[in-house]
């Protein structure tokens, strides 16, 4: 990895060296904070700046620099939190938080030579799931802040506070708060090799065109989301229903000629991508409950589909059905 400022002190310089030693835990930090690889990468890298432009002495101050990052990018994330209820009224579309793939699976560096890889450093659990940032991205800025640092990241209340500007009581009530809404959300998981062979059979049900299938791989209630920010066709709403889903399925493998679907990790769970002529145009993450797909989410944003566009030198990357 090579940035501005590693250019600036020797590779062996010990502080150096356990300073970016963080960057991985931050990247986890900021995508869980924030929902979007991208900007959890223009936060850590603020974060590292911030670091950088103080005085070798200031730095020395510090008793812990790997605390001393953390809060700052979580102070970071609250503000790019707070701006993004603004930023979002102006979005075309519904807007879905950003797929990761599996490190194997990434490819492309940021074109800045910041940062490369970043993928390699989220760890896919099922903090990232989908389903789970979905219900994280209906909170307030300050009780995702309090959820995130207190139960996923284990930072003690006090510290919590210092982060967000409340009282250590304030957080505990702010994080008990996105507990509910994520138990009200909870539903039983279903093993993953379950929902791999759910998943399959899905593919293979479009590709055939066997619309009763489809259907019936479907919960009737089931919703879809698309998200195209401008950038690509997309639903501007929800689409609620399976005939409904499937119509809007069929209609979109018409409009894609060429199309590919490989089944694919997405955020830690079965998904499917959309290739046309090689290149990744839809990530799909699925929700399924039982035996039926219950939700999909469907990114078609170019802008978020970066990690998905290009394979990594040397990687392992896969072709077909996984």
């Amino acid at each position: 990895m090579t940035d501005q400022f590693e250019q600036e002190r020797s590779p062996l310089d010990p502080s150096l060296s356990a300073i970016m030693s963080e960057r991985r835990g931050l990247i986890n930090l900021a995508y869980r904070l924030l929902g979007s690889l991208a900007e959890a990468e223009d936060v850590v890298q603020e974060t590292y700046a911030r670091w950088y432009a103080m005085s070798r002495q200031q730095q020395d101050a510090i008793e812990v620099p790997g605390a001393w990052l953390s809060k700052v990018a979580s102070r970071l994330c609250l503000n790019v939190l707070s701006s993004a209820r603004t930023r979002r009224e102006l979005y075309v579309g519904e807007w879905i938080p950003e797929p990761l793939p599996e490190p194997s699976e990434w490819i492309g560096g940021r074109s800045d030579g910041f940062t490369i890889d970043p993928v390699d450093r989220v760890t896919l659990d099922e903090s990232v799931n989908m389903a789970f940032l979905v219900v994280l991205d209906a909170m307030t800025p300050a009780e995702r802040v309090a959820f995130i640092l207190h139960d996923v990241f284990r930072y003690p209340f006090a510290a919590v506070a210092e982060i967000v500007g409340r009282t250590p009581g304030a957080c505990r009530q702010l994080a008990s708060s996105a507990r509910r809404r994520i138990r009200a959300a909870h539903t039983p998981t279903t093993p993953t090799v379950r929902q791999a062979r759910i998943v399959n059979d899905f593919k293979r049900a479009w590709e055939a065109g066997d619309i009763s299938a489809l259907i019936g791989l479907l919960d009737p209630g089931a919703t879809a989301i698309a998200d195209g920010g401008g950038r690509a066709s997309a639903a501007l709403r929800p689409i609620d229903g399976a005939a409904r889903i499937v119509r809007f399925m069929v209609q979109l493998a018409r409009n894609l000629r060429d199309l590919t679907i490989l089944e694919r990790t997405v955020n830690g769970q079965p998904g499917l991508v959309l290739q046309q002529d090689g290149v990744t145009v839809t990530v799909a993450a699925l929700q399924i409950e039982g035996e039926r797909i219950k939700h999909i989410w469907a990114t078609r944003n170019a802008d978020k589909l970066r990690p998905w566009t290009t394979r990594r030198p040397g990687g392992r990357g896969r072709t077909g059905s996984a």
